[in-house]
């Protein structure tokens, strides 16, 4: 059986990974595709590279045009999805690669982002431990509405959970600094963005916990078992297009070893076909992600400070987004998980 799908935003850097990862999806078959102010363009004019859809052309993104569909993905700016979502139909599969259905607090988003707060969805992080056993899949079967976690939550949340959900580190004075590619910030026109400004450079930026992720990393901390989380994250724009490092680091609990660090680790993630813990002594690159639906983690122990350090990779683009996306679909279609997303990265 296929599905057909619908894609809005499908000429930005999101949508056209979403398009990437559907386009050889044995069960998906993309059938619409839209934008805002490119309606009416070939898709081939802003993703050249996905030849095998370049027969498409933008459409406008209205409810006109993705109703009618077994799936929509929402590849929209912050703000935007809401309210096309509350339009499209109960039996419609919508998944939002956005922010505006991640929060369960109303709070949490007015305080991170303001506007209308249009609710929370099923939350498209399979592989998160949940507190009293058990992972984020099981809500995703048969569910009909997803919200895409955010890039730099999934890195930090995947180095960092199972230690707080066993206990080993100290829930408070969490700390992750990312190195984070700009294909993050979308295809908007910025002068930070431009190559002349970011080539030979780093800065950071979202200092002092002003990011609108630091409630969704909070949140997903709370739900693998460690309510009342604090966490200082920095993230800094370096000169890679696609790709983040986190690093982040944890105080250890009286006691903990880094043996029982990693044995915590292979209890969560030892079944997981996309989230690898490396050897010891082994350290993740962030290249070996590109284009891959996975994240490697590195573990160690700096027994001088008392602390975890984990590191964590991903392509913010592929396992930070588009293949989010496409592995809960997958999952609340009935699908394989795996269906359409390349566990092996592109090289050199």
């Amino acid at each position: 059986m296929s599905f057909s799908v619908a894609v809005a935003g499908a000429s930005g850097y999101a949508g056209g990974e979403v398009l990437r990862l559907l386009s050889a999806h044995p069960d998906l078959e993309v059938r619409t595709v839209t934008a805002h102010s490119s309606a009416g363009d070939p898709l081939a004019a802003h993703q050249p590279h996905l030849r095998s859809l370049a027969h498409l052309t933008l459409q406008p993104t209205d409810v006109e045009h993705l109703a009618g569909h077994d799936v929509v993905v929402l590849a929209l700016p912050h703000g935007k999805s809401g309210a096309i979502a509350e339009e499209l139909g109960p039996d419609t599969l919508v998944v939002d690669a956005g922010a505006d259905h991640r929060l369960t607090s109303a709070q949490d988003w007015a305080d991170y982002y303001g506007g209308d707060y249009h609710g929370s969805w099923t939350y498209g992080m399979p592989e998160l431990p949940l507190a009293g056993g058990g992972k984020q899949r099981e809500a995703l079967r048969g569910t009909k509405r997803i919200a895409v976690p955010g890039c730099n939550v999934s890195a930090i949340t995947f180095g960092l959970a199972p230690a707080l959900a066993a206990g080993l580190v100290e829930r408070e004075d969490l700390v992750s600094v990312l190195a984070v590619g700009p294909s993050g910030a979308g295809k908007a026109m910025r002068t930070d963005l431009l190559a002349a400004e970011l080539l030979g450079s780093a800065h950071a930026y979202a200092v002092g916990g002003s990011h609108r992720h630091n409630p969704e990393i909070r949140q997903n901390f709370a739900a693998a078992g460690a309510p009342g989380t604090t966490i200082s994250f920095t993230p800094v724009l370096v000169p890679f297009a696609r790709g983040i490092h986190a690093t982040s680091t944890a105080r250890l609990t009286p006691g903990t070893t880094l043996a029982e660090i990693r044995a915590a680790f292979e209890v969560v993630y030892g079944d997981e076909p996309f989230l690898h813990v490396l050897p010891e002594g082994k350290q993740p690159r962030v290249i070996d992600t590109t284009g891959a639906n996975t994240c490697l983690i590195g573990l160690a122990v700096d027994e001088r400070a008392g602390r975890l350090v984990a590191t964590s990779v991903l392509d913010n683009l592929g396992k930070g987004t588009a293949g989010a996306a496409v592995q809960s679909l997958n999952i609340a279609l009935g699908l394989e998980e795996i269906a359409g997303l390349p566990i092996d990265g592109v090289a050199p």
